[in-house]
């Protein structure tokens, strides 16, 4: 928690807290190790056991790497949709869209039981401009079926991002639409903003929504609160919904701001 006594932005007021879909892959948090929790240790007894028969005992010579990495998977998969897996080799392609711009669609993803999912269409990008919802599923792109293979966070990034100015034609499914909905998308450079609104709402309430933790979102929503404040701010929303999730360092230093010290 803040070490700092009297913090100028600690909120010691009432705080409305309008809170929707705020998941996603958090990453960069430097994690480092953690002591394993009360009964794992049989679990992590039968997967090397396993591990050891198969370089062992197995009737082909075997590398296990490939077959952890799908174990990961799997494991993840029994989660809810918004736990996944970054391996090593995609951590700066998934890292690349929080830390500045980048040219493409201009979409948060995820991949769910084989499908590509449309977390959040970045605001100012240009599939928001063409109505890409959070929720849409991807099933082609440039005619190319995508739905029901193995997908990684690197072969969307060869599908969809892209030079300034390029055109990819992508089929979604949604929900509200009993057929497939096509969209053709002009790539373009993707402003990064982690605050897309921050204003008065009311004589003393203020209204921050934030669309993803980046690296400097603490830093945007502490410039936030301090004009909002500046303008008699009371009491706060703090809206989440859409947030695609992000660098948990960033949500925690967030979090802080509101805690007593």
């Amino acid at each position: 928690m803040s070490d700092q006594p009297n913090s100028p932005f600690q909120i010691k007021l009432p705080l409305v807290l309008f809170i929707g879909l705020a998941a996603g892959v958090l990453i960069g948090s430097n994690i480092t190790s953690r002591n394993a929790s009360p009964g794992t240790g049989d679990d992590m007894q039968k997967l090397r056991e396993v591990l050891g028969l198969i370089k062992e005992d197995y009737v082909d010579t075997t590398n296990t790497a490939p077959l952890v990495e799908e174990a990961i998977n799997l494991m993840l998969e029994k989660l809810d949709p918004h736990s996944v897996y970054i391996p090593a080799s995609e951590k700066v392609q998934a890292n690349e869209s929080l830390q500045g711009n980048f040219e493409g669609i201009g979409i948060e993803f995820n991949i769910f039981q084989d499908t590509l999912v449309v977390v959040a269409a970045l605001p100012g990008g240009p599939s928001e401009a063409v109505g890409l919802r959070a929720g849409d599923r991807i099933v082609k792109v440039n005619d190319k079926n995508i739905a029901s293979i193995k997908l990684t966070n690197r072969d969307v990034q060869k599908l969809l991002k892209g030079p300034k100015g390029t055109e990819v034609n992508i089929e979604v499914l949604r929900r509200a639409s009993r057929t497939p909905i096509q969209f053709r998308i002009i790539r373009d450079k993707i402003p990064q903003y982690s605050i897309d609104a921050a204003y008065m709402v009311g004589p003393d309430v203020g209204y921050i929504g934030i669309q993803t933790f980046a690296k400097t979102t603490h830093e945007e929503f502490r410039k936030a609160l301090k004009e909002l404040r500046g303008k008699g701010m009371k009491k706060l929303i703090l809206d989440l919904q859409n947030n695609g999730g992000g660098y948990m360092d960033q949500a925690i230093a967030i979090a802080d701001d509101f805690l007593p010290a």
